[in-house]
């Protein structure tokens, strides 16, 4: 029997907002206690994870200890955890969603011998709040009663350690009930893990950072900054309008002055600001922090400034004498932070010459973090010279107003400074990526695939499913090397004389059932990262390379959109969606399907499903295989002819459009050239998408996840129209049909760059595509404008991207709706559904940054062991693309890098060059006009830069003890550099990035054979689960041009 109560709870919006809201509390006589000792399981219904049956006590952590030392809970080797729902409740209400989330990821991991228990719905647990008790109060009495509770419920069976922060509590509670016993939690790792080293070291790390703020909070300092104004305050402001909401993004190349607030929620809407907000040093970002979202007031007019237009490499305003920055822009100032978007940070200890300077004795150290967009953070340590040389994370505790730094605590070490592993693993942290290897939990769920017991099709299936094994002729083309392979395609004439064409992918949600341990871990992950010299996949390798990967010549599941189409004109006449059996005859890499195309049947001999027929079945079996690639080709060129009338974008060449709205679609990877079969196979894949798009969406209007790309602000287009107009080309950009004929009209025959570099910057202005739950936007906002689609979604990569499992799941639900069966998936609410989406786009965001990050490091790997001044391959042909007050931008076709190039040297030395353009260093003045930039000596000798034009540029690496390493470039010849190689170069970049990363690889292995470590890579991989890339340089091939992977605002932009 259900007990109604009443509550008020005061909820907190994504964006920041306080509501008071009155609910109904239904109080239950049994909710589940996942205890193996449960006396009663069926009342329980303990039907989700359970407690491990091998331990000595059970542990119920306090709300302030989940708040403050959820670090050291993560620990595995801590088990027996009993989460009360009180405590979890805590955490969301005072340390915000990512903190909430991490708690919530661990009570899911199956890796962790933790449960949630819901005190506050079980009749004998629930305590309301007494008048005049404080909510910390109520808090610590309910976890104890449900502490209590939880004991008797197990038959005194188990002893309860209820671990708190309270010394009331603790000598209030301490013997109240026999075998419930309240301890602080550093008494708790004393005498329970006395062992346990790294948990002690973190605990004293949080102990000593708490006493730093108790003691600099009773100091009398004087104020750094000025208190931040109350919420409720804040709430009003917001309404009224006098003060904006929005997302802290600060400019990292000036770190110290330079920061924007971008508008959102009801900020965006009912302000009159197009612009960001600019706010301007570190007293107005009062304390915030890159990715905070904070409350603004706006400066007067009379105050506004403008971002600066100069090209910088330190953290200051590195502006010289007589430069202006940009027309004033809307600048404001942080009155307060409505959510703290905190994480681990990677930092840099100070030198020993550092540390020395600071004192000998000297606990309090600052560090560097990694992001330059992150202040010097304060930690408590006497290991500072210990940990000098190593990358280490760090966590924000606090950043008091009488503080100039935010105080922080150390959490671990990642590796030495330089090394490989160890800067791989700080771009891993500094994304927020998890790569823990799949649990056993995990593993247990697949299915097997073993020579002595091997995968086949189930009898109920072949039943159930529509087979295409005997009726078509399905094949697959992918890149060379590729094992996980999503998608197939055939196509057939019909009897009637129509054709009929379908795109089968693997059914992956056959295997992953929602809710399952493996779909919770794809879910947290939501994409397949991919490194520059490895991946960390979504799904174990049993199910993405193997089961699900729809390899030539084996059975395997698949979800299949097939149409009949008009044997002339191509016109869909009708559709079919389902569940088939397929069994993939050829296996095609794209080089191979493109001979076949063209008619170059030598490679034949290559095709490994050719080799064992005889020459009369060879030949029909040939005929057969090109007349259905001749046909996918001429229908694809329909396809995309039709997207092209409605303004479909191509974007730095074919791949390049749908890497700009795809992202991670690996369908389109691109080889040395660009192949036709690349197109083929990319518009049925986006046919497909839209098709499943339109169906989910007219089956569930309101919860179908789809695939949105904005039309980009105009205001963005400025650089790529002036750009054009110094070529003598006009860019319309008032459509996506207009951009499309434009770009296809802006060629210089005698230089193909320009048409590259236009193409680049008009994706660097384009919106990001993003999912979304359509009952969360309005019907026209739906539009995909790369792809001039009214619908789009992803339904063809579910191996490596979680949106596509969703998606799967939509599409079976709406199939059954169709035939008035029951829906046996468990379909996402719209607020549900719009959640995942947010978590899925950051995931994507983080996935590209790691992607780009990491393809850096290698860039700069490869050089950093080079001469400048000797090494050949360190001089090269640029391309000047973009004009700073200060110096230029500059793209390098050889090896697809985007760098800055000074004019002006930190001597306030001017370049100047000669009658053989070899440049040098003089004394003099630049002046800066709308397509070019002048030097000018005091001797006065001049030369011009114009947009497009080539130089030679030198190519080296500026070193960093705290941060990445960077890629410097220095003009050293305003006249192209030439060399036998240059056109080879322009047209195949990345077949030498390919040979510069093996290089680099290859280096680091010979160093660890030198230090003689032994590192078994193959056996670190089985360990994780996780599968190694084929090559840094072969992956570089599939991500496409590095150019392109330029996150906007790049070099102080």
């Amino acid at each position: 029997m259900l007990q109604k109560r009443e509550k008020v709870l005061l909820l907190r919006t994504f964006h920041g907002r306080t509501l008071r809201i009155v609910r109904e509390h239904y109080l239950r006589p049994s909710v589940p206690c996942n205890s193996p000792l449960c006396p009663q399981p069926a009342t329980c219904h303990n039907d989700g994870k359970l407690l491990s049956s091998d331990v000595t006590h059970y542990m119920v952590p306090d709300w302030k200890v989940v708040q403050d030392y959820l670090e050291i809970l993560e620990f595995p080797e801590l088990k027996g955890i009993v989460f009360m729902q009180t405590a979890c409740q805590a955490v969301q209400r005072q340390r915000g969603r990512r903190q909430y989330n991490k708690l919530r990821n661990l009570l899911k991991d199956a890796r962790h011998d933790c449960v949630l228990f819901a005190n506050e719905f079980q009749q004998s647990c629930y305590l309301p709040r007494e008048r005049g008790e404080s909510m910390e109060k109520w808090q610590s009495r309910s976890i104890y009663n449900a502490a209590a509770w939880y004991y008797h419920h197990c038959q005194h069976r188990m002893p309860i350690v209820m671990v708190t922060e309270d010394e009331e509590a603790i000598q209030q509670y301490g013997s109240e009930t026999e075998g419930v016993f309240v301890i602080s939690f550093k008494n708790y790792l004393d005498n329970f893990w006395p062992d346990l080293k790294a948990a002690h070291e973190l605990c004293e790390s949080i102990l000593q950072s708490r006493r730093e703020r108790e003691n600099e909070s009773q100091e009398s300092h004087g104020k750094e900054y000025p208190e931040h104004v109350p919420l409720e305050v804040l709430e009003a402001g917001i309404k009224s309008g006098r003060y904006i909401q929005g997302t802290l993004n600060v400019n990292k190349h000036r770190a110290q002055m330079e920061a924007f607030v971008r508008l959102q929620g009801a900020s965006s809407k009912d302000s009159d600001l197009v612009s960001d907000i600019l706010i301007h040093g570190m007293k107005a970002r009062n304390r915030s922090i890159h990715g905070d979202v904070v409350v603004v007031e706006l400066l007067p007019k009379s105050e506004w400034k403008g971002r600066t237009a100069a090209l910088g490499e330190s953290d200051g305003d590195d502006r010289a004498p007589g430069e202006s920055p940009s027309e004033p822009m809307p600048t404001g100032r942080v009155v307060g932070i409505l959510q703290k978007n905190w994480r681990d940070y990677v930092v840099t200890f100070p030198s020993i010459e550092e540390v020395q300077s600071q004192g000998k004795n000297a606990q309090k150290i600052l560090v560097t973090p990694w992001d330059y967009r992150i202040p010097k953070i304060r930690i408590s340590t006497q290991q500072a010279e210990a940990l000098q040389d190593f990358r280490v994370v760090v966590r924000i505790d606090s950043w008091e107003s009488t503080s100039m730094y935010p105080n922080g605590h150390f959490v671990r070490v990642l590796g030495r400074i330089g090394d490989l592993e160890g800067e791989i693993a700080t771009i891993l942290v500094e994304n927020s990526i998890s790569v823990v290897p799949f649990s056993e939990a995990q593993m247990c769920e697949m299915p097997v695939n073993t020579p002595e017991n091997p995968w086949k099709v189930s009898s109920q299936e072949e039943q159930e499913r529509k087979d295409l094994r005997k009726t078509h002729l399905v094949f697959s083309i992918d890149p060379s090397g590729c094992e996980d392979v999503d998608d197939t395609l055939s196509v057939r004439a019909l009897d009637n004389g129509n054709l009929e064409l379908g795109v089968h992918i693997a059914d992956v949600t056959h295997f992953v059932a929602p809710h399952s341990y493996i779909d919770i871990e794809a879910r947290t992950r939501a994409t397949t990262y991919y490194l520059a010299d490895r991946r960390y996949d979504m799904l174990p390798a049993i199910l993405s390379a193997d089961v699900c990967s729809l390899l030539g010549g084996v059975d395997r599941y698949a979800v299949s959109v097939m149409w009949e189409l008009d044997k002339t004109s191509y016109e869909i006449k009708k559709v079919w969606y389902g569940r088939t059996i397929i069994r993939s005859a050829y296996k095609l890499f794209y080089e191979a399907a493109q001979d076949l195309l063209d008619g170059n049947f030598s490679v034949v001999k290559d095709i490994p499903e050719f080799k064992d027929l005889e020459e009369r079945s060879r030949q029909a079996k040939l005929e057969e295989l090109v007349w259905a690639i001749r046909k996918l080709t001429d229908i694809a060129r329909h396809i995309r002819a039709k997207r092209d009338r409605c303004g479909a974008l191509e974007l730095e060449g074919v791949e390049v459009r749908i890497q700009l709205d795809e992202k991670k679609n690996i369908h389109d990877l691109i080889p040395k050239q660009p192949l036709e079969v690349h197109e083929t196979v990319a518009e049925c894949m986006i046919l497909a998408n839209h098709w499943v798009a339109k169906k989910i969406w007219e089956s569930f209007p309101h919860q179908a996840l789809l695939r949105r790309h904005p039309p980009p602000h105009q205001e963005f287009f400025s650089e790529l129209r002036e750009c054009a107009k110094a070529k003598g080309f006009f860019i319309d950009t008032r459509s996506n049909k207009a951009l499309a004929d434009s770009l296809d009209n802006a060629n210089d025959p005698n230089d193909p760059i320009v048409n590259k570099l236009l193409r680049s910057m008009a994706t660097q202005a384009m919106s990001n595509a993003l999912y979304f739950s359509t009952g969360s936007c309005a019907e026209e906002e739906f539009h995909h404008y790369g792809l001039a689609l009214d619908k789009y979604t992803h339904f063809t990569s579910p191996i490596r991207r979680y949106s596509d499992i969703i998606v799967h799941r939509l599409l079976m639900a709406a199939i059954s709706k169709d035939k008035k069966m029951e829906i046996k998936e468990n379909l996402f609410s719209n607020k549900d559904l719009e959640e995942l989406c947010r978590h899925i786009n950051n995931r994507n965001r983080a996935a590209q940054h790691s992607q780009k990050q990491s393809t850096e490091l290698f860039q700069c790997m490869y050089f950093k062991d080079k001469d400048p001044e000797t090494e050949e391959r360190c001089i090269s042909d640029g391309v000047i693309y973009s004009i700073r007050t200060n110096g230029v931008l500059v793209f390098i076709p050889r090896f697809g890098i985007k760098g800055a190039a000074y004019l002006r040297n930190k001597d306030g030395l001017v370049i100047s060059c000669g009658p053989d353009g070899h440049s040098e260093w003089k004394p003099g003045s630049l002046q800066r006009f709308q397509n070019k930039i002048t030097s000018t000596t005091t001797g006065g000798e001049s030369v011009t830069f114009h947009l497009f034009d080539h130089v030679t540029v030198r190519i080296s690496v500026q070193t960093s003890r705290c941060h990445s390493d960077t890629i410097r470039l220095e003009i050293i010849s305003s006249k192209p550099h030439m060399t036998p190689d240059t056109e080879l170069f322009q047209q195949s970049p990345l077949l030498l990035k390919s040979d510069l990363v093996k290089e680099v690889t290859r280096s680091v292995e010979e160093a660890q054979l030198a230090q003689e470590v032994e590192v078994n890579i193959t056996e670190d991989y089985q360990k994780y689960c996780q599968t190694k890339g084929r090559s840094l340089y072969t992956l570089l091939e599939e991500i496409r041009d590095l150019a392109l992977l330029d996150v906007s605002n790049s070099y102080g932009m």
